[in-house]
């Protein structure tokens, strides 16, 4: 089974907007509740990126929060009358469900709620994100692509100091990696994860590893 049907008390926003905008977007955020956040680089791929159709043709930003519940969905409707992400090359924002969050700095409430809460609805969008070798990230645009996909973006993974790792889902993330994350409709989602999957020989070694997130709330001109 590839996907759950099952949300959690907190929540991972995503916002992704031309250089310059990042701190902006954050700053605005912390007004709502938001505790903070990274702030990652970013470019598009291809001629059918997504990020290209929205006019996100250079390098971009990307930011990154998370926040309980409710504070991330009031956090998104703020910001987009802040940005007005619904105008065509706005950016876009977006949060996605995480299943767990440890740490002292984070909502404690969170952690009784993780199991209780279940989806309503079925999600019309999905996150998909790929982690590769660098150098990979376009075969898995492409692939993904060929299975329906509108483009993503692609953004460089390194640890934070220059002998240090990072890992995610157990994955060492080192300077040689690429993180690539598409925007999917949902029913289109299984078919491009198969074929990155199948081009990229994901199951042979350490070659790479997708996630796939339901978008749970999403602002910007893509969305509509």
């Amino acid at each position: 089974m590839l996907f759950s049907n099952h949300s959690s008390a907190f929540e991972i926003m995503y916002v992704i907007t031309s250089c310059g905008m990042g701190s902006k977007v954050l700053q605005e955020a912390k007004k709502h509740g938001v505790l903070g956040g990274v702030i990652m680089l970013g470019k598009g791929s291809g001629k059918s990126s997504v990020f290209n159709f929205l006019g996100l043709y250079n390098d971009k930003e990307i930011v990154m929060m998370g926040a309980d519940k409710d504070t991330a969905d009031n956090t998104l409707i703020e910001l987009n009358k802040e940005f007005q992400f619904t105008i065509p090359n706005q950016g876009i924002a977006f949060s996605t469900s995480a299943c767990g969050i440890v740490g002292e700095n984070y909502c404690n409430d969170c952690k009784d709620t993780f199991e209780r809460e279940g989806r309503v609805e079925k999600p019309m969008f999905q996150l998909i994100t790929t982690i590769v070798n660098r150098g990979d990230a376009e075969r898995v645009i492409e692939a993904a692509n060929e299975a329906g996909s509108k483009g993503g973006t692609i953004i460089n993974a390194r640890g934070a100091g220059i002998h240090e790792t990072a890992k995610v889902f157990n994955m060492v993330i080192e300077p040689e990696k690429e993180i690539v994350i598409i925007l999917s409709q949902e029913n289109d989602t299984e078919g491009i994860v198969n074929n990155v999957r199948k081009k990229l020989e994901l199951d042979k070694g350490d070659r790479g590893l997708i996630i796939v997130q339901d978008v749970n709330r999403a602002y910007g001109s893509y969305f509509v």
